[in-house]
């Protein structure tokens, strides 16, 4: 069981991301003592999106074909509905957070975020939540949808919105500390 003080955490992540969903995690953890990487397609900076505009940008420490599952103890999706949606359509993405899920290592997603879940097809039988919008999009893919500020299962750590961050953050840390989680993904 890693310690959060040694903990080495991915936050995957495009234009588009919700300002507040990447930045107060990312904050957060660092505080704690993480090391933390935000991991993008490309190199550079990425804008996130700020209410009803674009705003401040974040520096991309990684791209995706800079690493593996194996460099992390955990990896946290923030939301927007840019963000999720365009990095839904990369298989590079999709396949790094099947394989975070296949790991059992903690896999946190809030927001929009659970549509990388969806793509990924790891949320069939599991418990989740998400922003009330992408409900449907959760349970038809298989998932047992709950409006909870916070749900766990196995390690996968899903949140409704920024107000749930406290929550969220407090919960990465716990699953991070308790070590992996030996999970199966449910069949088709």
């Amino acid at each position: 069981m890693p310690k959060i003080e040694s903990a080495k955490i991915a936050i995957l992540a495009t234009d588009g991301y919700e300002r507040s969903e990447l930045r107060e995690p990312l904050d957060f953890l660092k505080s704690k003592g993480a090391k933390v990487d935000v991991v993008s397609l490309k190199s550079g900076e990425i804008k996130s999106w700020d209410e009803d505009n674009w705003g401040d940008s974040v520096t991309v420490d990684k791209t995706l074909d800079e690493v593996s599952v194996s460099d992390y103890d955990a990896l946290v999706l923030p939301g927007g509905q840019i963000n999720p949606d365009l990095l839904r359509v990369e298989e590079k993405a999709v396949s790094f957070v099947r394989e975070f899920a296949e790991s059992g290592k903690t896999l946190a997603a809030i927001c929009h975020g659970p549509w990388l879940l969806v793509e990924a097809d790891v949320v069939r039988g599991r418990n989740v939540t998400s922003y009330g919008s992408i409900k449907t999009d959760l349970i038809n893919a298989g998932a047992n949808w709950s409006d909870q500020e916070v749900v766990t299962d196995e390690a996968v750590i899903t949140s409704r919105n920024p107000k749930d961050l406290p929550a969220f953050n407090a919960k990465i840390v716990e699953e991070i500390e308790e070590g992996r989680h030996e999970r199966q993904i449910a069949a088709e």
